[in-house]
């Protein structure tokens, strides 16, 4: 059994996880902005990964928290192996402790440390102002200022920017306005100011390079691109020309030239014979770079294939290939015999003279070279010579910068990366042989285009306020600065007595709303420029929160947490937290509040759960936010699952009984070899445990108890070993369950150094699985005695290594196997090796200077481990002395962490310097700290306090400020105690609890607000600085004047019956006056339809009203608000109710009655129902001229005859079956009748007498029912279109 205890936050829907803080740069506040979508700061707790749930449900999380679901489980990988590589033998087994020390011992992963690179530079940025506030406008992206474009492309010079308004845009080209209206190729693209250059339709990029610069403005200023130099991409055909052969002596130097044409940007450069075979390389035949290719000395193999210079052009993606240069090599030895080609002295045998080395570039013995500062220096150097010369380089005075300096092109080229002034000097090549050696001196001077010491940033100033943009830039030469505002040089613009230009700074003194403007910084010299915009806004901004309110956090018992409260408001506001809306500020103890205004509870307990109130404070008033944080109990599984040896076929449980916090969701899954686990049929799983029934080969390997709640979770993990039936084994060694590895043994230390040492070591039996790893623990007896630690990994197929040690440090040496199935017990210790001592090559960190008390100062620093002593007896030298002052310097050695300074006098900065020392030396010269001895209490208080009553809830403070030395420490704010003292109404009570409004800095003015109107106030001031309150000022008392009251309270409105309605109010909680009346509006509406607004005044006394209905059926909608001799104060709304259930169908009625005549469906449903009617009418009419006796006459004179009895009376019967289809026919889609037999059959007419057709092609029967029919289908195309003749076929 293992178990890996895994810890950390999650948050539900609607909830925030908790941080879980650590004690590096987030434990010391320096955590995301407020605007933060990732949580950094709680990623990792001192070598601890702290994952928050199941790893099924990990993912969700960090969908939520972290958006790497990929990421948690690569550590959800690491996690397993930890646990793998801890699993201790046999049943039963309960190796909790070490565990727990090697997961601590793991470093977090490298996206870690790239995650909280990240946590840090977020915090360097500019003031960001939210987007709702008005604001000049700010560059977002631009083009580089070098802008080379692909000619087969069109042009895109981006520019964007953000503002409040947002900002137009305009262009100008060579410092000349870019007209882009009149050019139908250019356009911009839409909320942008990026230029598009379309050739689609023709056209010539080269026309259109130049210089561009972008502008964007709004009415509070305007901010500047760089200016973008734009520049076409060119690939130049190579020059036509005809290479006669170059004959060279064999062993003479040579040099092709290549002569690229000149492109844009420069091409690559390499060779290759004309068939495309690359060109073997050494350190005798090498490319420089330039291009050209070297031969330090021909050799007759040489002459075996031709060299074309080829140049690969980025832009366009074609390779120029130059024609190539054919060799003809002249030799003493004209057989080219291939044995001699590994003979050890080749020249000799060959014939060829040896001759001491040259150099071919660069010529001489001395040249110089100019770099810039932050590019890579290449220097080169490539010699001639028989045998080939080596090369090495040096540095005079000094030795080459090992961080920063590789050797390229076979040591014929140093590069030293990102080069500052300290590589400047003079370096020198050495080419030497057997026969000699030369040296060629370079001498490199760094110069530098213009880099930030100080960046302009956006100032965000209240009015009144003082403030500064600098722009501090540095270069070699010194480059010159340039200030602008708005675009336009600074000496230019509007005077401004409120601005002071001081070189590189511009000083703004008691600003105004009209300050408001953008400035630029323009810093040159020969190398290049910078140009950086900031703006300068003056706001008057209440405090506001930007998180959302009222969060919820959970967290789990004794972790760490932190409390974020993101705000914005100018001035800048104060921020100060409360616990359970009483008590003072919360700082101190196990809490600790950081300057982004986070809080920080270093252990939760049970008594910390509750409601934690943040309020930030300016002048204008405050702002606050609530976060209630619960404490959960942890989840802890305290029956494990047990490794187990089981036969084929049996039934094994594997338990798993879980602890945890009630009030939150259990999930417990299980992991096998790492994976979810399917569960089949052969597998129950239950709430604390699994079992497997009939238990196959498949089922051996490692099995995972994972309980998780939302916030944490607990791991327990247990090995499952099948054995075989020894009946029918396929083989032996299948028939062997695996195991971990045995031990190493007989360790042994060889090549003793004194920074390093070789360790060898025998494996142990690998137990049927192969070895994969070797893991090196060291342990030293000074400092940690006893406490093993990872040195280092090595694959599981060497058994010797070579380590590297630091100096004084008492080694001991112990090896661990590792395969598939676990890790071994470790070695026995190897015998202990002592390295050689050194000074110390560092100091310690976290040097810090604070008082403890109004009169000493406390030193401390982070202590120096066992591998960073270097030496016996480390201890610190100490030293301090007040700053700005020519005191010597006072010292003291130490052998502990923390130091004290009595007898300071009160808030002294004083100099610190804590160094390293050992026996053999002094570590490096440390770096100077800045420390301030203890505050006391404030002396003085402000005077001259005077109260302006700005409005009913808000009063204008001004005071003289205290003197310096008064004030003892750091003047954090000053302090303005008040308190409603009565009300002008008589007969109200009022609360007496003191108030306390902050105004941050040295400020002699300020605003209190949100008073109560028509009271009597008081007011106390104090000066505060780190130790607490200094004594208070004279009492003042104000009167607030009279305000507009609350809402009236409890306002109902009831409707007896359909007549009347009946309203009730109470007076307002707050009147802030004499009231002098309620005012009632009220309105009928029914629907979207609304009626005309009545309005209703009603003396102070009365709280009823009852109105009578004109209208039963609309319902009304009242507002009713009381008056004071200000005004209408806030306002009670109510609904009448809807009307009875009765009432409503007359209502739809009556709400319809009026437009159901205009409705569209109702004038189409009138229409079908006429048309129908006269359909109708039709069919009647047909039925009635057709249903009785119809004369029948042969022709048309002749009369009746006596032979047929149905003609008798001259008529007869004419049947309604006459009409109907016949038998087979079939109805088209548009009613008509279609026969399947001919149209003209004749077996309709009767008796099938003869008959004929006319010249229309009707046909005449014998009978004088042919007209009826004339009559009633006319001719086809009339038959088939008249849904007269459907209805009446149908009939």
């Amino acid at each position: 059994m293992r178990r890996l205890a895994a810890r950390g936050a999650a948050g539900d829907a609607g909830e925030v996880a908790a941080p879980a803080a650590d004690s590096t740069d987030c434990a010391r506040g320096r955590h995301p902005s407020p605007r933060r979508l990732i949580d950094l700061c709680a990623i990792w707790d001192p070598g601890v990964f702290l994952p928050a749930v199941g790893w099924k449900r990990a993912s969700g999380f960090a969908r939520r928290r972290l958006n790497e679901a990929e990421t948690l489980n690569s550590v959800r990988e690491a996690q397993l192996e930890l646990l793998e590589a801890a699993r201790p033998r046999g049943p039963g087994s309960r190796e909790r402790g070490p565990v727990l020390r090697m997961a601590r011992q793991q470093q977090p992963p490298p996206w870690v440390h790239a995650a909280f690179l990240l946590c840090l530079l977020s915090l360097s940025g500019a003031i960001e102002i939210p987007m709702d506030l008005s604001q000049p406008p700010t560059i977002t992206k631009q083009s580089v200022k070098d802008h080379i474009v692909d000619p087969r492309d069109n042009i895109l010079i981006e520019c964007e920017a953000k503002g409040n308004p947002a900002p137009s845009f305009h262009w100008t080209r060579n410092s000349r306005f870019f007209n882009i209206a009149k050019d139908p190729r250019v356009s911009m693209r839409r909320r942008s100011g990026t230029l598009v250059i379309d050739f689609r339709s023709g056209g010539r990029p080269e026309e259109y390079e130049g210089e561009y610069q972008c502008f964007a403005r709004n009415k509070f200023g305007t901010a500047l691109s760089n200016r973008i130099r734009l520049q076409v991409s060119k690939s130049p055909l190579w020059p036509k020309e005809n290479l006669d052969p170059v004959v060279v002596q064999e062993g003479a130097p040579l040099t092709l030239q290549c002569n690229p044409p000149p492109g844009l940007p420069s091409p690559v450069i390499f060779w290759m014979s004309s068939s495309m075979e690359p060109i073997t390389q050494d350190k005798r035949v090498s490319q420089g770079h330039n291009g050209d290719l070297y031969f330090s000395n021909v050799m007759l193999q040489d002459m075996q294939t031709d060299y074309s210079c080829n140049a690969r052009f980025h832009f366009t993606h074609t390779i120029q290939q130059k024609n190539a240069f054919t060799l003809k090599v002249l030799t003493n030895n004209p057989y080219n015999d291939s044995s001699l080609r590994n003979h050890p002295d080749i020249y000799s045998a060959r014939g060829v003279a040896e001759r001491t080395p040259s150099f071919m570039y660069p010529q001489g013995t001395a040249s110089s070279q100019m770099v810039l500062r932050g590019m890579d220096l290449v220097l080169e150097c490539i010699a001639s010579g028989v045998p080939t010369p080596d090369i090495a380089w040096y540095k005079k005075g000094g030795d080459l910068p090992s961080d920063k300096a590789k050797f390229e092109n076979f040591n014929k080229a140093l590069r030293i990366t990102n080069v500052s002034e300290e590589d400047s000097g003079e370096y020198f090549c050495l080419a030497s042989n057997k026969m000699g050696s030369i040296r060629h001196t370079i001498s490199v001077r760094v110069k530098a285009a213009p880099y930030w010491l100080d960046e302009p940033k956006n100032l965000i100033l209240a009015p009144g306020e003082d403030g500064r943009l600098v722009c501090r830039a540095n270069g070699n030469p010194k480059p010159t600065v340039q200030w602008m505002v708005n675009g336009e040089p600074l000496q230019s613009a509007p005077p401004n007595p409120n601005r002071e230009v001081a070189g590189d700074t511009i000083i703004f003194r008691d600003t105004q709303i009209s300050s408001r403007a953008v400035y630029q910084c323009n810093t040159s010299n020969e190398h290049g420029y910078l140009l950086a915009n900031a703006f300068v806004s003056v706001l008057d901004v209440p405090p506001r929160m930007l998180s959302p309110r009222n969060q919820l956090i959970r967290v789990i018992l004794y972790n760490r947490t932190r409390l974020d409260c993101p705000f914005f408001g100018s001035p800048i506001p104060t921020l100060r937290w409360f616990k359970n809306g009483q008590g003072s500020n919360l700082d101190g103890g196990n809490y600790h509040v950081y300057e982004n205004g986070s809080l920080e509870i270093k252990m939760i307990r049970k008594e910390d759960q509750g409601i934690y109130t943040c309020v930030a404070t300016n002048i204008l008033g405050k702002a606050e936010n609530q976060v209630r944080l619960e404490v959960k109990d942890p989840t802890r599984i305290y029956r494990m699952p047990e490794d187990q040896v089981a036969k084929r076929g049996t039934t094994v449980q594997l338990e798993c009984r879980v602890k945890h916090d009630p009030s939150l969701k259990l999930t417990v899954s299980w992991l096998k070899d790492d994976e979810p686990l399917y569960i089949g049929n052969r597998m129950k799983k239950e709430d604390d445990s699994l079992t497997i029934f009939g238990v196959a080969e498949r089922d051996q390997g490692s099995y995972t108890c994972v309980a998780s709640t939302e916030l944490d979770q607990d791991l327990a993990k247990a090995y499952l070993t099948v054995l075989a039936d020894q009946a029918t084994p396929t083989n032996r060694l299948a028939a062997l369950p695996k195991g971990r590895p045995d031990r190493p043994r007989d360790l042994e230390l060889t090549d003793l150094a004194e920074r390093s040492v070789r360790l060898t070591w025998i494996p142990g039996d690998d137990n049927n699985s192969p070895i994969t790893d070797y893991v090196v623990q060291f342990e030293e007896d000074q400092f940690q005695p006893g406490v093993w630690h990872d040195h280092s990994k090595f694959p599981g197929s060497v058994n010797s290594a070579v380590l590297q040690l630091s100096p004084y440090v008492n080694y001991q040496f112990r090896v661990i196997a590792i395969n598939e199935v676990g890790s071994s017990h470790p070695s026995l210790p190897s015998e202990r090796y002592r390295t050689s001592g050194a000074p110390p090559e560092s100091n310690p960190a976290d040097v810090k200077g604070e008082g403890t008390r109004k009169n000493n100062m406390e030193i401390t620093w982070t202590p120096m481990n066992a591998t960073s002593a270097f030496g016996p007896n480390l201890r610190y030298i100490v030293k301090w002395r007040r700053r700005e002052t020519r005191e010597t310097w006072n010292n003291v050695t130490v052998w502990g962490s923390r130091y004290v300074v009595g007898q300071t006098p009160v808030y002294v900065p004083y100099e610190i310097r804590v160094q390293a020392e050992n026996d053999f030396g002094k570590g490096p010269e440390p770096d100077t700290v800045i420390g301030y001895s203890g505050e006391d209490y404030p002396r003085a208080a402000p005077t001259d306090v005077k109260i302006r009553v700005l409005n009913s809830t808000a009063i204008s403070l001004q005071w003289n400020r205290v003197y310096p030395d008064t004030v003892q420490g750091q003047l954090r704010e000053y302090r303005a105690y008040y308190w409603r003292e009565s009300s002008l109404l008589k007969n109200l009570w009022v609360s007496q609890k003191r108030q306390q409004a902050s105004f941050p800095g040295d400020r002699p003015r300020g605003v209190v607000s949100r008073l109560f109107p028509y009271s009597n106030y008081k007011l106390e001031m104090v000066v505060v600085n780190g130790r607490g309150d200094g004594p208070r000022s004279e009492t003042k008392e104000f009167t607030t004047p009279e305000g507009v009251p609350s809402a009236p309270r409890r306002f109902r409105v009831r409707q007896p019956n359909l007549e009347t309605i009946n309203l009730e109010w109470d007076h307002p909680e707050h009147p802030n006056g004499i009231l002098i009346g309620y005012t009632l509006k009220y309105v009928a509406f029914n629907g979207t339809k609304l009626g005309k607004q009545i309005v209703e005044n009603f003396s102070p006394n009365q709280t009823k009203f009852t109105m009578q209905r004109a209208d039963p059926v609309s319902r009304y909608r009242f507002t009713l608000s009381a008056r004071t001799q200000v005004g209408s104060g806030e306002a009670a709304t109510e609904e009448s109710p809807a009307p009875p259930n009765e009432a409503t169908p007359t209502a739809a009625y009556t709400n319809n009655q009026a437009d159901i005549a205009t409705q569209g469906w109702f004038i189409g449903l009138m229409c079908a129902i006429a048309l129908l009617v006269l359909i109708l009418l039709i069919v009647c009419f047909i039925k009635r001229s057709r249903g009785g006796k119809y004369p029948v006459r042969e022709k048309k004179d002749v009369p009746l005859g006596p032979e047929d009895p149905k003609e008798e009376d001259g008529s007869f019967d004419y049947s309604d079956e006459d009409n109907k289809p016949l038998q087979g026919s079939q109805t088209s889609l548009d009613g008509t009748i279609k026969q399947q037999e001919s149209d003209d059959s004749l077996v309709d007419y009767g008796e099938g007498g003869e008959g004929q057709f006319n010249e229309d092609g009707s046909f005449i029967g014998q009978y004088t029912v042919k007209k009826d029919k004339e009559e009633t289908e006319g001719n086809e195309s009339s038959e088939a279109t008249s849904p007269v003749n459907a209805i009446y076929s149908l009939a």
